[in-house]
């Protein structure tokens, strides 16, 4: 029988090794991936079996569908073992055990630097598979590359100077509406030769190097004049810039946040800063009288990357927070993950009882928006809704995004990045 024509891979896989040591399991994969259009399989009945034949097939496997539970060799550490060897190709990890399991080993292999299609509870099915496979002609998740630029502390000092570090914003949505209510600022150093350079390698710098307070207060002028031309032009949103602990202990920082303020002739509101959950700890007393004074001038508070630290509710018991940013790795894959929906949940529900205004952070699929609606989850920021962005294209990615607002509604846009 020819395959059905709407589930035929033709998204560049070439061939599978399937990795079990069931046979049955292993006659059921194989009949489903014939189904899908897939000649060319190679089957394994252990992790031993599977390291020999890709160490003598004379092309390597598009695709490696492992089980986990193995004799001898398990699937764990066979998937140790393709790392350490710099097997490239990409996973499909599949189990009868429990799904917090099989996701805790899709985890284990995503920090190990492989690219996993998906994480799959057995026994397989035909969807499931194709929708796998499918993922394939995606781009694997970025890996943290070896080759940084050369920069050093002399060049940052001279970037801001230059005004090289720009803020790019980062759109925040009404989950209910799609409507779009603030921005987050994002730093970015436009280096003219090296091209953009990445926050995580420059702010450490910063913080190390005692530029910290000139590239937070850089970043915030710039996004309070932004917010300024947007006010003139009738686009009223809420800035949320990130504010380094190293400065919760700045004498001068409030009043010079507050005459950020006056320049542009903002209210304070429209300002939130954004402080990571750990980051108050280091210095308590001159931390929340920051923060004290902050929120008696106006300013919104915002706990960023909240589930990432160890003190979540002792900060939320100190700390006058207006708002509860969730961190993306409680976002990101929640619609498919029963452990990631129940934390998810707790802490909106937990956010809404304090009178906290909620951000998913990281929202990418339109399941995982659906699944927010249903939450009750205030607002959502991830390139499902936009990549960030120069202030100045805002406005036109406004007049394109009204467009799409329905379809946020209903939970059928796909991403648009």
């Amino acid at each position: 029988m020819s395959p059905d024509p709407q589930l035929t891979t033709n998204w560049g896989v070439r061939s599978v090794l399937i990795v079990d040591d069931s046979r049955v399991q292993r006659d059921h994969a194989v009949n489903l991936l014939r189904e899908l259009g897939l000649e060319l399989v190679h089957e394994a009945g252990n992790g031993v079996e599977a390291l020999e034949l890709l160490a003598h097939l004379p092309e390597p496997p598009s695709v490696l569908l492992i089980d986990l539970e193995m004799p001898g060799m398990d699937g764990v550490e066979l998937i140790q073992h393709l790392q350490r060897r710099g097997v490239s190709a990409p996973l499909v990890v599949a189990s009868s055990r429990e799904s917090a399991l099989i996701n805790s080993v899709e985890t284990m292999s995503q920090a190990l630097g492989l690219h996993v299609l998906a994480a799959l509870q057995k026994p397989l099915n035909l969807a499931q598979l194709a929708a796998a496979l499918q993922r394939f002609g995606r781009s694997a998740p970025p890996r943290a590359s070896a080759d940084r630029p050369a920069v050093t502390l002399a060049d940052l000092k001279a970037a801001l100077d230059a005004g090289q570090v720009k803020p790019y914003f980062q759109p925040k949505v009404d989950v209910r509406t799609g409507v779009v209510k603030g921005v987050e600022a994002l730093a970015r150093w436009l280096h003219p030769q090296l091209g953009t350079i990445a926050p995580d390698l420059f702010i450490p710098m910063a913080e190390q190097g005692g530029l910290i307070h000139e590239l937070t207060l850089s970043i915030a002028e710039q996004s309070c004049a932004q917010a300024a031309r947007w006010n003139r032009h009738g686009l009223r949103l809420s800035v949320a810039v990130n504010l380094s602990p190293l400065l919760l202990d700045a004498d001068t920082f409030v009043g010079e946040a507050s005459t950020l303020l006056e320049h542009h002739a903002l209210a304070a509101e429209q300002v939130v800063w954004e402080i990571t959950e750990s980051s108050v700890v280091a210095n308590l007393g001159a931390a929340l009288g920051t923060l004290a004074r902050l929120r008696l001038k106006g300013f919104g508070l915002s706990i960023d990357d909240y589930g990432t630290g160890f003190s979540s509710m002792q900060q939320l018991a100190r700390i006058p927070f207006t708002e509860l940013k969730i961190d993306r790795s409680f976002v990101s894959g929640a619609s498919d993950r029963h452990h990631l929906r129940v934390i998810l949940q707790s802490a909106l529900d937990m956010a809404n009882r304090l009178n906290l205004v909620t951000v998913a952070e990281g929202v990418e699929t339109i399941e995982d928006w659906r699944l927010l609606q249903d939450f009750g989850c205030a607002l959502g920021q991830g390139y499902l809704i936009a990549r960030p962005m120069p202030g100045d294209d805002l406005p036109t990615w406004l007049r394109q995004h009204t467009q799409h607002l329905r379809a946020l509604r209903e939970g059928r846009v796909h991403g648009r990045g």
